[in-house]
């Protein structure tokens, strides 16, 4: 015998927009990580050291 009554609500729809919303999260972080990776890395190549030139 279910329990649901004839006049319930399901809130499908909402846990359908937070599973995309949690992938479109994912999503940006690696985006964000991989930005920073490149920052790092152009940062180190262009003062051709690891020290930048204010701690000299």
């Amino acid at each position: 015998m279910p329990t649901e009554q004839p006049g319930e609500v399901h809130h499908r729809r909402n846990r359908d927009i937070a599973k995309r919303f949690e992938g479109y999260i994912q999503i940006a972080m690696v985006v964000a990580v991989a930005i920073l990776a490149v920052g790092l890395i152009y940062g180190v190549v262009s003062t051709g050291s690891g020290t930048p030139s204010w701690m000299r």
